[in-house]
């Protein structure tokens, strides 16, 4: 997809979020996210939204180090308040609503070489941006509304390149593992008919996009797939074939957290 594609997507997921976050009270737990409440998620969300938005309006080498609000007043001191503290509870997602026009504002205007700061590949920072974007917000759109009880669904283009920055962005990563001898998890997205095969070793882990043999290979739909992966779905209906203890491998070392 290009980078309006990813835009439009922001836009579109952005909303579904804040729809499910309005349907009911804020105090709802969110099951993904241990000691979360739904204010939790609008909160980190939009804060990601002003951080996102900052690295591109204000490209600098390295990226912007924010750990909290208060960072951003500098870059955003409208929405991020001049005391940058979060608005009431009763004012949150219309307050969430106007972090992700920013946002979007921000993509859109951006110039398309812009030499922002990246730490996942892609063709351009631009377009690694807006990608990073419509994946947290539709991983986070699918925590409100599990919460509300409503049943996500994603496209399979959509999913499938979610999935696609998961396993060759994140996953390959540096992080340990405790493992004597590389493992290989096969990801296919039956219904995009896509391939993944990730070798994890002690030191690294590397995707390739073809293979033969795996110790462990996943089969099912890339959206299920991109929610399983992202360790949302532990009852999830995937196939799987091989050493399904290597799940346990992936879901205690390939978390992203906010940091």
């Amino acid at each position: 997809m290009d980078v309006a594609d990813y835009i439009g997507f922001v836009a579109v997921e952005g909303d579904l979020f804040a729809s499910a976050a309005e349907r009911g009270e804020l105090s709802v737990r969110i099951a993904p996210c241990p000691d979360w409440d739904m204010g939790n998620l609008v909160r980190h969300l939009g804060m990601i939204h002003l951080w996102a938005a900052a690295n591109v309006a204000f490209p600098e080498s390295d990226w912007l180090d924010v750990k909290e609000l208060p960072d951003l007043v500098r870059c955003w001191p409208d929405l991020a308040g001049e005391s940058g503290r979060y608005p009431d509870d009763a004012d949150l997602v219309d307050w969430y609503r106007e972090t992700l026009a920013n946002l979007i504002e921000v993509l859109k205007s951006a110039p398309a070489d812009v030499a922002a700061f990246t730490f996942l590949p892609a063709p351009t920072p631009l377009i690694m941006w807006a990608r990073r974007q419509a994946s947290e917000i539709a991983i986070h759109r699918f925590d409100a509304e599990q919460a509300r009880g409503i049943t996500s669904h994603f496209t399979p283009q959509f999913a499938t390149d979610m999935l696609d920055e998961l396993l060759t962005g994140f996953a390959q990563r540096p992080r340990p593992l405790n493992i004597e001898h590389p493992q290989v998890i096969h990801v296919h997205a039956e219904d995009t008919n896509e391939h993944w095969y990730l070798s994890m070793g002690h030191e690294d882990t590397e995707t390739f996009r073809e293979g033969d043999a795996a110790d462990l290979t996943l089969t099912g739909t890339a959206a299920d797939l991109y929610v399983l992966l992202w360790n949302r779905t532990p009852d999830s209906s995937i196939n799987m074939s091989g050493d399904t203890d290597l799940m346990s491998l992936w879901n205690d070392n390939f978390r992203v957290r906010w940091s």
